[in-house]
């Protein structure tokens, strides 16, 4: 036996989905309700021209709004399709991301930090694969921005140490005299481009990054202006 309340639950929901669709006057729907107004009124006693006057300007007014609509998704998608292409040139060039761990292969790295407010005080340590700490380094430039410094690959005592992946923490304090926060910031090799999602991804050695993400791309061999160096 079927459940009247079943059926009277259905048709309710039916009902407000139907209502939720058409709720929204589009442009066709806007123009047939004008046109049958024109036809059905009454030749004895014609619309306001005033209100007419209106109603033509509204509809004026939607059609810009749906051509203005159309144009903007145009533009985004046409946007989206440079971005994607460019960033294809980025293969084989170095990019600066926002990242805690770098590589390091037995010769000078840079490595980095970004400020966004103001800072007295800055140091950059860096830890093993152990999560020990081989090196400390003092942040040199101190203004807002990215800054960066090479690191030759010494421990504390002037020690070289293993090629390995290593990792960086920062302690800032800021003008207040209370701890501040800095970005660290490292540089990692492109080695493909992913472009099977809405937005393109930029596939390093550290793992993947949005293009809005990166900092900066640079030659292999072009260096970042030093701030310090350790």
């Amino acid at each position: 036996m079927i459940s009247v309340s079943g059926i009277t639950s259905t048709e309710t929901a039916t009902t407000k989905t139907n209502a939720t669709k058409t709720s929204a006057l589009g442009q066709e729907q806007f123009l047939t309700l004008l046109v049958a107004q024109l036809q059905h009124q009454d030749p004895l006693n014609p619309s306001d021209p005033t209100e007419f006057t209106a109603q033509l300007a509204q509809y004026s007014q939607l059609e810009q709004l749906f051509n203005l609509n159309d144009s903007m998704k145009l533009l985004a998608m046409a946007q989206n399709n440079s971005e994607r292409l460019s960033s294809l040139s980025l293969i084989g060039q170095e990019v600066v991301v926002e990242e805690s761990e770098f590589s390091f292969q037995a010769a000078p790295v840079q490595i980095g930090y970004k400020i966004d407010g103001a800072v007295s005080d800055a140091s950059i340590s860096i830890h093993n694969a152990l999560g020990q700490t081989v090196a400390v380094l003092k942040a040199g430039d101190l203004s807002a921005g990215n800054h960066f410094l090479t690191w030759t690959g010494r421990d504390s005592t002037g020690n070289s140490l293993p090629s390995g992946i290593y990792s960086i923490t920062i302690s800032a304090t800021g003008a207040d005299g209370y701890s501040a926060t800095v970005s660290p910031l490292v540089r990692s090799e492109v080695t493909g481009i992913d472009l099977s999602g809405r937005e393109a991804k930029i596939v390093t050695a550290l793992g993947e990054y949005t293009v809005s993400s990166i900092h900066g791309a640079y030659n292999r061999n072009q260096r970042t202006t030093d701030s310090s160096a350790g």
